[in-house]
């Protein structure tokens, strides 16, 4: 007897490794994404786990960090995210950062391949037909808006949403290396052993209260009214909110000096610091880490080459903000994902307001996993 197939919704990290586990406990899955149809106001690519933001998934360390024990236990559930991250790593201290586009391309190649998996390009509008009886949408934090409409038609529940923002990438050679440098902080070892996995980028206090300065001033993208009373996501925010909340906020955040020592002139320290992570395989694509910005694009290029090292600098991407929604989860779905007003339909990822790639890869799993079950006619208990 053949088994019914478990409709997913979204390709991005959740629906992406909700398919895996699916397909791997023997159930098959057709996976809907709209990207190569439509795209969205932060992708670039029709791949499937783009990472739209950040190349990072954050401290590997299973020791000593949550995370990094999140990223074991996924490794140990045969998690496609995380062993494929492992595949595409790049130097980033202690963090487990990937190739992007390397990244992407695997995923999509193996889940293209995969006997039990089917890619379907095309856009869901509303809530799936009936016929669809085992749903996982797991359309992220850009979910198309027909889609967002249908579901708030269907919970009644007002809109909850944040902004979030995009750092820019700039090209390695455009770097001025005899004024940046290589360095882990503390010279903490990767991984892979390397102690200089970041491009630092020092400024002495004039230069950093002139580029405060000219962060303030610079124009903004504006905001539609409906956007305006939409907080931002305290964990991303962007660069030029943080130095309008006082003036040492990036001293104490992302321009931290601490661990770091220009070898370019050893005996002065510096009183801010700009770190770039690389961002591809090849190493010629940098990052600005926690440089995340809704400055118009002609004042980020203005702005940022006022950064040591930075001043011929040219960029790959530059920085944006967008909208991300999600659910009122608590309210609305039980403990095994499931929507308790329609329990065909389950939820994973950044929709169900967890926060990151490594969360939302975690809901995949769990959400296929128990959708697996379910369609087996078995039983999985939810983690403790």
């Amino acid at each position: 007897m053949s088994i019914k197939p478990i409709h997913i919704i979204g390709g991005g990290m959740a629906g992406s490794e909700a398919a895996w586990q699916a397909a791997s406990a023997g159930v098959p899955v057709i996976l809907h994404e709209m990207r190569g149809v439509k795209g969205t106001e932060a992708h670039q690519t029709d791949k499937l786990a783009e990472l739209v933001c950040s190349n990072s998934f954050r401290s590997d360390d299973h020791t000593t960090n949550a995370v990094g024990v999140l990223h074991e236990e996924m490794r140990r559930a045969g998690g496609i995210i995380i062993t494929t991250a492992a595949d595409h790593q790049v130097p980033a201290g202690s963090a487990l950062a990937v190739d992007r586009e390397g990244f992407a391309e695997a995923i999509t190649a193996k889940l293209e391949a995969h006997p039990l998996v089917t890619i379907v390009r095309e856009e869901i509008t509303g809530i799936p037909p009936e016929d669809w009886d085992s749903v996982i949408i797991a359309t992220g934090p850009l979910t198309s808006l027909a889609l967002a409409e249908a579901i708030h038609a269907h919970t009644g529940e007002g809109d909850l949403a944040f902004f979030d923002a995009i750092a820019p990438i700039v090209y390695f050679d455009s770097i001025d290396m005899d004024v940046a440098w290589r360095q882990s902080r503390y010279d903490k070892p990767g991984p892979g052993g390397d102690t200089a996995a970041y491009i630092n980028c020092g400024m002495n206090e004039a230069q950093y209260n002139a580029f405060l300065d000219a962060l303030i001033a610079a124009p903004k993208t504006e905001f539609k009214d409906w956007e305006k009373d939409t907080p931002y996501f305290e964990g991303c925010l962007p660069i030029e909110v943080m130095a309008e909340r006082g003036r040492e906020t990036l001293r104490f955040g992302p321009m931290k000096p601490v661990g770091l020592t220009n070898p370019h002139d050893p005996a002065v320290k510096s009183h801010a610091v700009v770190q770039l992570r690389q961002d591809n395989a090849l190493g010629t694509l940098w990052n600005m880490v926690g440089f995340q910005t809704k400055l118009k694009h002609g004042a980020q290029a203005e702005i940022f080459r006022m950064i040591p090292g930075l001043e011929k600098a040219e960029f790959a991407r530059l920085g944006g903000i967008h909208r991300n929604t999600f659910l009122n989860s608590p309210k609305l779905l039980d403990e095994q994902l499931r929507m308790k007003s329609m329990p065909r339909l389950r939820f994973a990822g950044q929709v169900t307001g967890v926060e990151g790639y490594v969360e939302s890869a975690a809901m995949g799993l769990l959400a296929g996993r128990f959708a697996a079950a379910e369609r087996l006619g078995r039983t999985l208990a939810p983690p403790p």
